[in-house]
């Protein structure tokens, strides 16, 4: 079973995590959706700054613009997220080392908003998953086959 089917499946624990996998969005997507998550696509290759992460971030989970100004407005913001009628939310953050190149203060900023988001007790289930190479992270990896 790959990392992604045992935290879809509730087998790992909702996280933030580091993956190598090549499978194409669209493929991923279906397979979040299949079972029964939403799915949340961050594509971060132009991503070099704060600003420019925070408009990104906004977009991607479709808030009104002027709410994602800052990183604790975004903090709010992501409290609010549902599922819906979905078992969580999977957030696929693709391209991540730009911002953790350029602008490594507003990198790490931003890895503790969304490990605060996948670690509240308030609200739905929350995963979020960096993939991609770039700098070494302290974050546990999900794996692509068990």
């Amino acid at each position: 079973m790959s990392g992604l089917a045992a935290l879809l499946a509730g087998h790992t624990p909702p996280d933030l995590y580091q993956w190598h996998s090549a499978a194409h969005v669209p493929d991923v997507e279906h397979a979040v959706d299949h079972a029964g998550w939403r799915f949340v696509y961050l594509d971060g290759w132009t991503i070099e700054d704060k600003g420019s992460f925070l408009k990104a971030a906004v977009h991607a989970f479709d808030f009104d613009d002027d709410r994602g100004s800052s990183f604790d407005a975004l903090g709010d913001c992501l409290a609010d997220v549902t599922a819906g009628d979905r078992s969580g939310v999977v957030l696929l953050w693709d391209g991540w080392s730009p911002l953790a190149r350029h602008d490594e203060q507003a990198f790490h900023v931003a890895l503790s908003v969304l490990g605060g988001r996948c670690h509240s007790d308030r609200g739905c289930t929350f995963a979020t998953i960096l993939r991609g190479e770039g700098p070494p992270l302290d974050l546990p990896e999900l794996p692509v086959k068990h």
